[in-house]
């Protein structure tokens, strides 16, 4: 058995969520840790600088670093500010994985479980951070429609195409990532509040996917047979979800020891274990997913 590769994400998000397991890939063992900062930036990139060196590779957790599309990605200003503490390790969002894990999962589930999402409504609570996962449920036939503007900006404007959004990102991309990031997603202890603010959104909808902390702070109390496609969920998130009447989870991300991690955390992990020194390509992405034999999580309720 090789050395154990540590993996630590760091977190704008709550404390609450912390999670530490240890876990083997392919007989390498890992230490994967999530470490919240409830907010607070200048404790993430102290973290970071501390820990430098010392660690096969971060997560960027609870702020990303790109929004945008492939190809057109803008640099969120609060996020640069923080990957900065990382001189010797690498330190991944989670983007490279959303690209292509959250573009085969879809897949995964048509082929493999034989699911039918043709005609499907499906509420995506932001494509901006998700281009993967949107492309992957238009191919598939949904009725989509999409967040960003509603859950990211607060303003009431539900988007119906890819073509829609593309030219929403062409707008509002560039000026998103100047604002602090608070201002666009639920952080530190917001993380643990859900006061179904824009929950009307949810209703008549057959599928809720997207980022879970923009779900747990906007889902209404009624979720009756709906399909939840998401990231990372703690053993509590699970009973909410299952109180309010959803019928499936699915996970983009594998379960250890009771809890699916964010895909910051795996991209690290998958960085960690091709002995990266940084983001990795598409194709390297999707080899090693199919190397280590990544599949979603389903839960039935």
């Amino acid at each position: 058995m090789g050395k154990m590769k540590r993996v630590v994400s760091i977190s704008l998000g709550s404390s609450r969520r912390n999670h530490k397991v240890e876990v083997e890939f392919n007989g390498v063992p890992f230490s994967i840790e999530r470490i919240g900062t409830d907010g607070d930036m200048k404790k993430m990139t102290a973290l970071i600088s501390e820990l430098d060196g010392n660690v096969d590779a971060f997560g960027l957790g609870g702020i990303d670093l790109y929004i945008g599309l492939p190809g057109q990605r803008y640099i969120i200003r609060d996020g640069k500010k923080i990957v900065r503490a990382a001189k010797k390790t690498p330190i991944v969002d989670g983007s490279g994985l959303k690209n292509t894990l959250e573009r085969t999962t879809v897949d995964y589930l048509r082929r493999e479980l034989g699911w039918d999402f043709a005609g499907k409504k499906v509420l995506l609570i932001s494509a901006l951070d998700r281009w993967g996962m949107a492309e992957s449920l238009d191919r598939a036939g949904c009725q989509l429609l999409v967040g960003d503007m509603i859950f990211a900006l607060g303003l009431p404007i539900p988007l119906r195409s890819l073509k829609a959004i593309r030219r929403v990102a062409k707008v509002l991309a560039p000026l998103a990532v100047q604002l602090p990031f608070s201002v666009l997603y639920p952080t530190g202890k917001k993380q643990d509040e859900t006061n179904g603010k824009n929950g009307r959104y949810f209703i008549g909808q057959d599928i809720i996917a997207g980022d879970f902390n923009y779900i747990y702070k906007h889902m209404p109390r009624e979720m009756d047979g709906q399909i939840v496609i998401t990231n990372t969920v703690t053993a509590d998130d699970m009973e909410q979800l299952r109180n309010r009447g959803v019928s499936t989870l699915v996970t983009t991300t594998p379960v250890y020891n009771g809890r699916s991690f964010g895909t910051n955390v795996m991209e690290a992990v998958l960085v960690a274990y091709a002995g990266g020194t940084g983001e990795l390509g598409e194709k390297d992405y999707n080899d090693l997913l199919a190397e280590l034999n990544f599949v979603p999580r389903i839960e039935h309720f």
